[in-house]
């Protein structure tokens, strides 16, 4: 809201009430001032009660407007039929934040109360959080205006959960993984407040180290990129998202849209964005817990120390799938660690201690490590002997630890083994260590701690763009919904495209026989020819194409064909003629696709193309708008990239005009918002220097009521 109260009073309210509090055990409002009381909260704290009196020995009001001092966040925690009289309340009384507990909104279908509720807080400038949530914790003033567990312990960690339910237990597993927070927030039905709000104050907060954000469906997505793009660079943001499943995605008319299943373009632009999603709460509790203790590497040379070849293996591979730079000199590694080890052992990295070796060798050869000035992080591996004994192992491991935070250096520990073992890493992890039983859990957390010191390297975004006759393109889209087309006939994309400088082959649209001879006749061969109708969008599916045609009577014969196989298609079809087209020399198909996501507005495709798209699905996707830089970084994702580089002997191909194109099309899709989805498919990229040429295009639009400034 523009002009709103300062978000800083909302995480640090110097002044609270609890509409709703109660002396009675076992209601929400009993529980809120439990838990506010209890955690010792600094500033003043009003319980409001009809019934007046003390609540847990503090003077209780009537209702607000009775408090003589301002009141910076009210807690609503009364039945939903009662809860508008109070927001008005709240806003005589000049409330600057609401956070409304109470159920029974949108929901459960009570769409029309939640929306007077914020139009009301609006009225009053006010801001709601919520409804149907569980509370807030916030460190700063020792704040627990929650209904969860008591006791929070402080520490670096902000979560923002959409899930309640999901928030409360994330409060328990904290505790029991030994993380502390800084703050949690449920944001429930996100009526007014949303992430982008408490982003806005997190990335400045230097109480905050990592923030996790619990999401299960975004609202505001354009805005909460830029969020994410700015504050991702300053500290590390992990995101868990539910829903997956692709049941919830309709398919459109483009291959885009169908292609463009919400988890697919969720995965993409949280990778754009710099932000780390894990697959499970347990991956994503390992990785804000490691990101909120470790130091950055200075380097990325990384050592694995192992007392067993198989475990080091495991851990090899995992580094390659999480993208981390194992050390790899020889006779640097031999003269670091050749006086630490077994003449046994092996000094190649991973170093392999054997499995003979005791804690001592274990100390010996991690101090050395740590004595490098060239080795920036250690992966500690332990693999259960004979000779196991947990006590100077958990000794050796945190002496060890305390050397390495000491001196600024990253080190984590993967201990495999029986019952002892596992106390072991237990024990070590309620003492705040980086111990895991598994070798993948702990080199994934090195993965993201990798991928965060990149973020931070991250320069500036420019805005990669193009110049296109946006007052030409317009005129084009009157003219289709003049006649009430959601879509652009052939030749009108065409013109389009040239209004865009996106090249396209030479064609005209025939209207009989005599017109496709003449002009092929005048064009040259070989062409191609394709029907144009507004009702068959899909030309090949309906038997609607024709290629290599070499002479006038394959263009006889194929005129007549298309016209036969697109009234068996589709009988009631509107046939507006025969496009003839130049036949272009084969180059590599791909696919440029560009639509509105119903989250994150403007997003650009890019695959391998041709009529197998949908079956190889080798596309990717990002947001809009882009520098150059992610525009070669949607190049890179796909798997049929190292085509475009070229294989077996071929030449590589015309890479920079090819993103040259799909900065043409993120343009277009931007500046004319009438454009929904626009899908070149296929799109042939020839040889270095030799450029790209559109084969097909399709352009839908929107009619004007459905457009959205």
């Amino acid at each position: 809201m523009e002009n709103g109260p300062d978000i800083k009073r909302f995480f640090e309210p110097r002044s609270v009430a609890v509409i709703g509090a109660s002396n009675v055990e076992g209601k929400i409002g009993y529980k809120l001032m439990e838990n506010i009381t209890s955690g010792g909260y600094k500033g003043e704290l009003y319980p409001i009660n009809p019934r007046g009196g003390e609540i847990f020995g503090i003077k209780a009001y009537q209702q607000i407007t009775d408090i003589e001092g301002s009141v910076d966040m009210a807690i609503i925690a009364i039945p939903a039929s009662f809860v508008l009289e109070e927001v008005r309340r709240c806003g005589e009384k000049g409330v600057s934040f609401l956070t409304i507990i109470t159920s029974g909104f949108s929901e459960v279908g009570e769409s029309e109360l939640e929306r007077k509720i914020v139009e009301t807080a609006k009225s009053y400038r006010m801001r709601i959080l919520g409804p149907n949530i569980f509370g807030i914790y916030s460190s700063k003033v020792d704040l627990n205006a929650t209904f969860g567990p008591k006791g929070v312990k402080k520490g670096k960690v902000a979560i923002i959960t959409q899930s309640g339910a999901l928030g409360i237990a994330m409060i328990g597993k904290t505790a029991t993984e030994g993380i502390g927070l800084s703050t949690i927030v449920s944001l429930g039905n996100k009526s007014d407040m949303d992430e982008n709000d408490l982003l806005e104050y997190l990335a400045n907060d230097n109480s905050t180290k990592v923030i996790l954000a619990y999401i299960e469906g975004i609202t505001n997505g354009e805005t909460l990129l830029g969020s994410l793009k700015k504050i991702s660079r300053i500290k590390p943001v992990v995101v868990i998202k539910s829903g997956r499943s692709k049941r919830g995605a309709l398919a459109a008319a483009s291959h885009t849209g169908s292609l463009a299943g919400s988890d697919e373009v969720f995965d993409s632009v949280m990778k754009q964005c710099g932000v780390f999603r894990a697959e499970s709460l347990d991956e994503g509790f390992n990785w804000i817990k490691f990101l909120a203790d470790t130091p950055l590497p200075k380097s990325n040379s990384c050592v694995i120390v192992t007392n067993g070849g198989g475990i080091g293996v495991l851990a090899t591979d995992a580094c390659e799938k999480y993208n981390i730079e194992l050390m790899d000199e020889p006779e640097y590694l031999k003269e670091t660690f050749h006086s630490a080890i077994p003449s046994f052992g092996s000094t190649k990295n991973p170093i392999d201690i054997t499995g003979q070796s005791s804690a001592e060798v274990y100390k010996k050869t991690l101090i050395a490590a740590l004595e490098s000035n060239r080795i920036s992080s250690v992966m500690a591996l332990y693999c259960q002997t004979a000779d196991f004994k947990k006590e100077p192992y958990k000794e050796m491991i945190t002496l060890i630890h305390n050397e390495y935070m000491s001196r600024g250096k990253t080190i984590a520990f993967s201990l495999v083994g029986g019952r002892e073992v596992e106390e072991c890493v237990n024990e070590l992890k309620e003492n705040g260590l980086p111990a895991f039983k598994g070798v993948y859990e702990m080199v994934s957390c090195f993965g993201v701690l990798h991928r965060f010191s990149e973020n931070k390297a991250r320069r500036e975004m420019e805005i990669a763009e193009s110049e296109i006759d946006v007052e030409r393109i317009e005129n084009i889209l009157d003219n289709a919904l003049s006649e009430g087309r959601a879509f652009l006939l052939s030749q009108e994309a065409k013109e389009m495209l040239d209004a865009a400088d996106i090249p396209t082959p030479k064609s005209f649209v025939a209207r009989s026989i005599e017109e496709a001879v003449n002009g092929a006749e005048d064009m040259g061969y070989p062409i191609v020819m394709k029907i144009v109708s507004r009702d068959i969008l899909h030309k090949s599916d309906a038997g609607g194409v024709a290629l290599d045609l070499e002479n006038k009577e394959e263009v006889m014969d194929a005129y007549q064909l298309i016209i036969r196989n697109a009234k068996n298609y589709d009988p009631h079809a509107k046939i507006d003629g025969i496009e003839v087209a130049e036949m272009i020399p084969q180059g590599l198909e791909t696919i440029i696709g560009a639509r509105r996501d119903r989250s994150f507005g403007p997003i650009l495709m890019f695959g391998l193309g041709g009529i197998y798209v949908e079956v190889m699905k080798d596309v990717s996707f990002r947001a809009l708008p882009m520098d150059r830089e992610e525009v070669y970084s949607l190049l890179k994702d796909v798997r049929s990239y190292p085509l475009l580089l070229g294989v077996r002997g071929e030449e590589s191909k015309d890479i920079e005009e090819l993103i040259e194109v799909m900065i043409k099309v993120g343009t277009l899709i931007r500046k004319v918002k009438r454009i929904t989805d626009i899908e070149i498919n296929p799109l042939f990229v020839f040889g270095r220097g030799k450029g790209v040429k559109v084969v097909d295009i399709r352009i839908m639009i929107a009619m004007e009521k459905e457009v959205s400034e």
